[in-house]
Formats: structure tokens, sequence, C-alpha cells
């Protein structure tokens, strides 16, 4: 994290430094976490894999309720079961109760892998969007992760989002 720090001031004492006599530098801060959160893109995606979950997670629950029903009924009906009906009904609630622990690992494993690839293709498009901003607003230098403070004037995040708001509704 210190490498980066003072790579990034050396690179602004350069900027700063070169361009004492030339122009002034445009220089621009974006959130992106926020743009991660915010953006139309961002919500289009976490719905898609909400969408494409949603029916395993709704086995899961009913699994789950399923399980819980056949437990009280075991506690309930425990003093009046032979031993070996115990025994079996016993031995039938563990194995329901492994298979739903593997299917709920399955299920979250799979969710994390695709939410991990939705997020990673999310960020290289933003990353698309943020240097297209940049060129077409002529910006020199535009500042991302890493960054303590960023006034108001440098901070371009709200413009970007809106630029990322209009990329998508042309893309709908």
């Amino acid at each position: 994290m210190k490498q980066i720090t003072c790579l990034v001031a050396a690179v602004l004492t350069l900027f700063l430094g070169a361009s004492a006599g030339a122009a002034d530098l445009n220089i621009g801060v974006v959130n992106i976490a926020q743009l991660l959160e915010q953006s139309p893109q961002a919500k289009s995606a976490m719905q898609a894999l909400q969408d494409e979950f949603a029916p395993r997670q709704r086995d899961i629950v009913a699994q789950t309720k399923d399980l819980r029903t056949k437990e009280e009924t075991l506690q309930r009906d425990r003093d009046v079961m032979a031993e070996s009906e115990l025994r079996t009904s016993e031995r039938e609630l563990r194995d329901i109760q492994r298979e739903l622990a593997r299917r709920q690992n399955e299920y979250l494993e799979d969710l994390n892998l695709r939410r991990n690839e939705e997020l990673g293709r999310l960020q290289r498009s933003l990353m698309v969007e943020v240097q297209n901003f940049a060129r077409s607003n002529n910006y020199d230098l535009i500042l991302g992760d890493g960054v303590l403070f960023a006034s108001g004037a440098v901070d371009i995040t709200e413009a970007v989002l809106t630029g990322l708001e209009q990329a998508y509704n042309t893309s709908q």
C-alpha cells in the first residue's frame, strides 16, 4: 500500500512539476464502490443472479421446513415408538440433514462463483466506461481505489454514474 501511495505521489509530482508552465491538469476521482453499488448494470446483474438461484433457494427452504416437521414428529412420537423404529427414524433424519447440508454448501459455492464472475465482468465494464468518460471529457488522470480524500471538485463519480445509466438505457 505504501508503494502505491508513493508511486501515485511521484506521478503527481512529475505531472505537477512538468506542467507548471503548461495548462492545468484535469484530474478526477471515481468511487468504484459507489459505481458497483448504484449502477443499473450492477443492479441488473444482481437481479439476474437472484432470478437464477431463486429456484434452488426455494427448494432448500422447503427441504429445511420438511426436516423440521420430521424432527418435531419424531420428538413428539419418540415415547410411543418401538426401539427399532426410533433408530430407523433417527438414521433417516441424519441422512436428510447431511443431504440438506450438502445441498446448502453446493448452493453457496455456486452462488459465490457466479457472483464473482458477474462482479469481474461488471468491474471490467465499469473500467471501460470510466476510461471512455475520461477520454471524452479530456481528463489527464483519473484516480480510483486508494484515495483518502477527494473534494467535490474532482469527484466525477456521479457524472460517470449518469453515463452508465445512459449506456444501460440505450442497451435495453
